[in-house]
């Protein structure tokens, strides 16, 4: 046997013994495995699960690299935190080529990236922080903005620099400029003018350091990073997995919270068990169940929210008027709904944000509350109106006095004067026994002994006041 057949037939056998598999052949392929994401929405606790998901099958499948495909207006800041933190503490080169826009969250996840690539015509920056109607949130939020920013830019730190008075650092991206992308009030010389906030095109980008280099599609980014050879794996989230996403939305979450207590008013306000309630507890279902696959709501925050609901229950059917029990059930219930939206442990609130906080609170009182005002609208138009669609489940008919109705039984004004036993001792309500039928009395002198004679000697609010004779 020849050399080569021998280590041929080595070859074969450690092959079949699974010694060694097909990564190991004498060949080693070079081509780079590309993992890419996509943001292409807008920012939200979905995106924030996703990312976490890619980043994941990325590293098992030992990815060479991570590709973020970015076409996005911002979003939630919280959220975009998350993912700026995953990319920057990420083992693997992450790489974010900005399509068309990346702007405030999608700028401050572009800025996280290892390299920035822009297409024509594309633009980065606006990062300041507004509420839902597009008007600035005040300095605080603004002030964390701010802060994260450098913090991103400064990651990229360069070179750094001694000179005779002291150390000076020289920025790969220059922190200042990051901050102008939030606050209209910075200047830099050339650059931005107070009173604006930055944003860049992509040939301004790589003049200042926020772009390496500008591309049309992903070919061209891989072949600017020097990636020829190349296998492209794209990050598809599962249909449960849209599906959490689009829940979890706040939003989302918030119209649940109203179809939560729209259901259970209108199921007060309707005989026995039926469609309210079979709203209120999907909704419910729907509210909990992608917050507690995401690891938010756990098991106790759940049972809390169910033993307010029981509480007030019991407030309502069981105990005259409303104490206690009514008071701890709105409460557990309440909390129950916002610390489901909190990734606390127990009532440990160590490394969340106050903002995360401010926006589980907010959601829920707006929601409780615009579900409690929809609730009393949807009543008055569906069961109180003459033509509501339920108007049929209601009574809405008047029984007037004039024409004869009245809340109390008028017979037994005709028992004034008649005798009869005390049916049970009087002291001084019982009952007493008239003409073989059995009222309720009250003595009205004194006490009267079972199987004394009795007369009736008025009746005031459908009560008989008897007389021993």
């Amino acid at each position: 046997m020849t050399m080569k057949s021998a280590l041929l037939l080595a070859f074969f056998i450690l092959f079949t013994m699974g010694k060694i598999d097909a990564r190991d052949t004498l060949t080693v392929s070079s081509k780079k495995l590309v993992y890419k994401l996509n943001i292409k929405d807008n920012i939200m606790p979905g995106t924030w699960r996703n990312t976490q998901h890619a980043f994941a099958e990325a590293d098992s499948l030992g990815a060479d690299l991570m590709l973020i495909h970015m076409n996005t207006y911002g979003g939630t800041v919280l959220d975009a935190d998350s993912i700026r933190t995953k990319i920057l503490n990420s083992p693997i080169p992450v790489y974010v080529f900005i399509d068309n826009n990346a702007a405030s969250a999608g700028a401050l996840i572009s800025i996280a990236c290892d390299s920035i690539y822009m297409r024509k015509g594309a633009s980065i920056g606006a990062a300041t922080v507004v509420n839902q109607t597009g008007q600035a949130m005040p300095d605080k939020y603004q002030s964390y903005m701010r802060s994260i920013m450098r913090a991103t830019a400064e990651s990229h730190g360069g070179d750094t620099i001694i000179n005779a008075q002291d150390t000076t650092f020289r920025w790969f991206r220059d922190p200042i400029i990051a901050e102008a992308m939030v606050d209209d009030r910075v200047y830099i010389p050339g650059i931005i003018d107070t009173g604006k906030v930055l944003t860049f095109t992509p040939k301004e980008a790589m003049q200042h350091g926020y772009c390496e280099g500008i591309a049309e599609n992903v070919p061209e980014v891989l072949e600017q990073i020097g990636v020829s050879d190349y296998e492209i794996i794209e990050y598809e989230p599962s249909f449960i997995e849209k599906i959490i996403g689009f829940l979890v939305n706040p939003v989302v979450s918030g119209l649940l919270i109203m179809a939560i207590l729209g259901g259970i008013y209108f199921e007060m306000q309707t005989p026995g068990i039926g469609f309210p309630f079979a709203i209120a507890a999907i909704a419910a279902v729907a509210y909990f169940a992608p917050l507690y696959l995401e690891g938010l709501a756990a098991n106790w925050e759940i049972l809390l929210f169910i033993i307010g609901l029981i509480l007030i229950a019991v407030e309502i059917f069981v105990l005259p008027g409303f104490g206690i029990a009514g008071l701890l059930g709105i409460l557990f219930s309440f909390t129950g709904l916002v610390l489901s939206l909190i990734e606390n442990v127990v009532f440990n609130f160590d490394g969340i944000q106050p903002e995360k906080i401010m926006t589980a609170l907010t959601t829920v009182i707006i929601a409780l509350f615009a579900g409690f005002m929809l609730s009393l609208f949807l009543s008055k138009q569906m069961f109180t109106a003459q033509h509501g669609p339920f108007s049929r489940l209601s009574l809405n008919e008047v029984q007037e006095k004039e024409q004869g109705f009245i809340g109390v039984d008028t017979s037994m004004k005709s028992l004034k004067g008649k005798t009869g036993t005390a049916y049970t001792v009087l002291r001084p309500s019982g009952k007493v026994q008239i003409d073989g039928r059995i009222y309720d009395a009250v003595s009205n002198v004194g006490m009267i002994d079972r199987g004394s004679t009795i007369v009736v000697v008025k009746d005031e609010a459908a009560q008989l006041y008897v007389e021993k004779v």
